[in-house]
């Protein structure tokens, strides 16, 4: 059976703005500032836990007690 051209014509302009969004989309999602920023803020959530800040302190100041016992020694 023979489609009208008019409709093929429509089709084809829906399936071209479907793919110009979904590209658009992906351009998005996969933007470096976008991805930084993510990392950026989900790292700095986890540091405001008290269980993973406290034990960095911990271990930070243990590191410079370690450093300057060796450097007056």
């Amino acid at each position: 059976m023979a489609r009208d051209p008019e409709t093929i014509q429509r089709e084809i302009e829906q399936a071209r703005d479907a793919l110009a969004a979904t590209l658009d989309e992906l351009g998005t999602r996969a933007n470096p500032q976008r991805l930084v920023s993510a990392g950026r803020a989900e790292v700095r959530a986890k540091l405001d836990d008290p269980k993973v800040r406290y034990p960095l302190i911990a271990l930070g100041a243990l590191v410079v007690l370690v450093l300057l016992r060796k450097l007056f020694r």
